[in-house]
């Protein structure tokens, strides 16, 4: 079974997108806010991808608060989790938003908030998993 680290600071949100992974997908969740958390999950090898909010208000890192751009930058730029696929979730879907976050966040997908079409999601992330064994 697939892990998945859902990166994600809004509990509702959280809520929503774990029991879409877990029920539609069968994957196993771990959702998480702590920085130290995620960047030892990806470089411990323990997940195999990551779904990350951008905007993380409680999320710090070395005393600093971070967000979910540096810290997907954090996790595609060592050795030991460059590999994990990072799909980018959030509400900020403007025209052009799509290629400004991925190019600046490293990560290999995005997907905009809410999540409308729980299928379409479902089958990105298979597909990103697919594309990383």
């Amino acid at each position: 079974m697939k892990h998945v680290l859902l990166v994600e600071d809004d509990p509702h949100n959280a809520m929503l997108i774990r029991k879409l992974l877990e029920r539609r997908g069968g994957f196993r969740v771990t959702v998480s806010e702590s920085a130290d958390e995620v960047l030892s999950l990806a470089r411990q090898g323990a997940i195999d991808l990551v779904v990350m909010d951008v905007s993380l208000g409680n999320t710090h890192l070395e005393g600093r608060p971070i967000n979910g751009l540096d810290l997907s930058r954090l996790i595609k730029t060592h050795p030991h989790s460059v590999h994990v696929p990072v799909v980018l979730a959030t509400a900020h879907a403007m025209r052009g938003d799509a290629e400004t976050l991925l190019a600046e966040s490293g990560a290999d997908g995005y997907f905009a908030k809410p999540i409308i079409d729980h299928e379409a999601f479902v089958q990105y992330i298979r597909t990103l998993l697919s594309e990383a064994a």
